[in-house]
């Protein structure tokens, strides 16, 4: 997979959290995803189709997750609930489809978030597709972006 395919997610991850969030992010050092375990207990996936198809995932803390959803909504939940699930869910989807826009010639369409709750979850893009995992750090902690798209 070429940097082509990563920017645009790393672009809108950036984007995002600075205009819904009010939060700088720093990007880590990218790596190549070797395991399939969810890197953090809350996980966001979203699948892409069009002239190719991929999966992207948004992994999380819980205490990141709580906080994001205190932002977005005024709010902060004694735990992971249906509101926090939504937020993260909704977050997830103004990522890839910030990408998206910016990946116009592959005429993508994004599947509905789906959000798992749990370190234990096992997450497996297609065989075929190499995933890539940005990782990034905040104020309220780290999180990574993990993208897996059919080259």
């Amino acid at each position: 997979m070429t940097a082509d395919y990563i920017n645009p997610f790393l672009l809108s991850t950036v984007t995002v959290f600075e205009r819904m969030l009010s939060l700088e992010l720093v990007r880590e050092r990218p790596f190549i995803r070797k395991e399939f375990a969810a890197q953090y207990e809350v996980t966001a996936m979203i699948g892409l189709t069009g002239r190719t198809t991929g999966t992207v995932v948004v992994s999380l803390p819980s205490d990141m997750a709580l906080a994001i959803t205190e932002r977005l909504l005024g709010e902060r939940p004694k735990e992971v609930n249906s509101q926090v699930v939504d937020c993260i869910g909704e977050l997830t989807n103004m990522i890839a489809g910030g990408a998206k826009a910016r990946l116009e010639h592959l005429q993508l369409s994004l599947g509905l978030p789906t959000v798992v709750l749990g370190r234990s979850t096992r997450i497996a893009f297609h065989s075929q597709a190499t995933p890539i995992s940005i990782p990034f750090r905040s104020p309220l902690g780290p999180m990574v972006v993990e993208v897996g798209i059919l080259a």
